[in-house]
Formats: structure tokens, C-alpha cells, sequence
């Protein structure tokens, strides 16, 4: 399925101004969209309790529902920069906002690409991995948590 990124990319624009991420999901108890960022260990709840919507973005909130997806983030990694060499707990679902072909991830040794033209990409984040951007421009990607199931 290819969804359609200038709707998504308009629904964003109703964001508050943000830095590296932004939880697009919070939980019961938790409305603040800074609460669900950074390391899973430091979340104030458990990352499976993310999945009540935050902002009014109908298009982006039908996709989150579609997938099931939990702890759904808007994250930049900044221009010349990178991640650490890490594993995650959970598979990761990946809509890439913006990109271009110097931005790549590196999984178990090997390099992928994932382009900005509204395709999903269903990423295997428990295995080692990094992601990098080694361009000049900010690269953004929505990023969701996937189910152990699926």
C-alpha cells in the first residue's frame, strides 16, 4: 500500500515545534507528546500502553489503527549524525517523510535504503542495527512499534 505523503505531511503541520521526536500516541493517564520519546527504559509507562491518539490527524490516525501500532513517533535524525549500534524490543514500522539516498540503515551488516514515496517499510529492529544521514538535510521518518505477531 502506497499512502498518500502530502496528506500526511499536511496533517503534521499542526504539531507543536519539536526537536529529535514526538509521540504522536500517549497512554490512559499521559497526554504529553514528549513523554513517549527517548530509551524505552525511561518511559514513565510501558511502551504497549502508547496507543491512545494525540493530535486531531485523522489520515495518520487511520494508518496507526490499520498496523495496530503502538508508541507511534515523528523522528528526525539531524543531518550528519547517527544512531547508536543497538537492538530494539520490537519490530518498527517505518513511513519515511523525508529522505534521500545519503540516509541508510546498516542491519546486521547490511545496508538498506528506504525512499520517501509513501511506501510502509517493516523493519526488523530487534536484530543490530543503526541508522545514519550523512547528508546535509534532516531526515524524518513516522515510527511505529509493532505488535511481536506480526
Amino acid at each position: 500500500m502506497i499512502y498518500d505523503l502530502e496528506r500526511i505531511k499536511s496533517e503534521l503541520k499542526i504539531l507543536p515545534v519539536w526537536e529529535d521526536q514526538i509521540c504522536l500516541q500517549g497512554t490512559k493517564t499521559i497526554k504529553d507528546p514528549f513523554a513517549g520519546i527517548g530509551q524505552a527504559i525511561e518511559l514513565p509507562e510501558k511502551e504497549v500502553e502508547f496507543v491512545y491518539p494525540l493530535f486531531d490527524t485523522p489520515y495518520i490516525n487511520s494508518i496507526i489503527k490499520q498496523h495496530n501500532l503502538y508508541r507511534v513517533r515523528l523522528m528526525r535524525l539531524s543531518s550528519r549524525t547517527c544512531y547508536s549500534y543497538h537492538q530494539d524490543q520490537a519490530k518498527r514500522f517505518h513511513i519515511p517523510i523525508i529522505t534521500n539516498d545519503k540516509c541508510f540503515f546498516v542491519i546486521d551488516n547490511i545496508v538498506s535504503r528506504y525512499p520517501a514515496d509513501g511506501s510502509y517499510y517493516i523493519i526488523d529492529t530487534t536484530k543490530i542495527h543503526t541508522a545514519i544521514n550523512a547528508s546535509w538535510e534532516d531526515r524524518i521518518h513516522i515510527i511505529g512499534n509493532m505488535k511481536s505477531d506480526c
